[in-house]
């Protein structure tokens, strides 16, 4: 990556995909946070200058930077990048560990986290804008929709599909072939063996509606 990247978020992810940056390289040249009582501080070395419609560094955004969306809230994750489509007319940039292990075979997308220790296997598929956190594994043609969140350590087995918006918390076990139901969300911990409805919520091990 040529450009130097402005990630918007500076709390814990905006930590996260900093660190990846660097690992990798890259320029970061700031943060935008929209808490202002986070304004002019820095992280590292890398300051955080304002708001994340600060117009005076958006406008830099598809000339001389690029973007990267570090927010784990799912709508204001949305906002803003419907944001960078709209007014910059990018797509955000992913944030991909060295350590992490893609198959040549896999399928990334735009805007992603992939963070410490994923392993994305052959013919899995990562749409866009999702949030792979340290130790999650793809198995083999898992399929992950628009702005799914994988918390650490949670295994998606062999061809289950998960659909857009999901949020799966730490630890979880997805069996192979389970179909996930956009906007559910299953719990941490919880071993998910039967296919799972759009907007459910699921606990335990096995998994039942909440």
């Amino acid at each position: 990556m040529e450009n130097p990247v402005i990630i918007f978020g500076a709390k814990a992810l905006g930590k996260t995909a900093l660190d990846i940056f660097n690992r990798n390289g890259v320029l970061v040249y700031g943060f935008l946070e929209d808490d202002e009582s986070q304004h002019g501080k820095e992280i590292g070395e890398v300051n955080i200058f304002g708001s994340t419609d600060d117009e005076g560094f958006t406008k830099l955004i598809g000339q001389k930077c690029e973007a990267f969306v570090a927010v784990e809230d799912r709508t204001e994750r949305k906002n803003l990048v419907e944001f960078l489509h709209e007014t910059r007319h990018v797509q955000p940039v992913n944030a991909v560990h060295p350590s992490a292990i893609i198959s040549e075979d896999a399928h990334i997308g735009h805007g992603n986290l992939v963070a410490a220790g994923v392993i994305l296997q052959p013919l899995s598929k990562v749409s866009n804008h999702c949030l792979l956190h340290a130790g999650a594994i793809l198995d083999t043609e898992a399929e992950l929709e628009e702005f799914v969140q994988v918390g650490a350590g949670s295994v998606i087995g062999m061809g289950a599909k998960i659909g857009e918006n999901t949020f799966i918390g730490t630890g979880v076990t997805i069996v192979g072939g389970v179909e996930i139901g956009k906007n559910a969300r299953i719990g941490a911990g919880s071993v998910v063996v039967e296919n799972v409805p759009a907007g459910a919520t699921v606990f335990g091990n096995p998994a039942k509606k909440v």
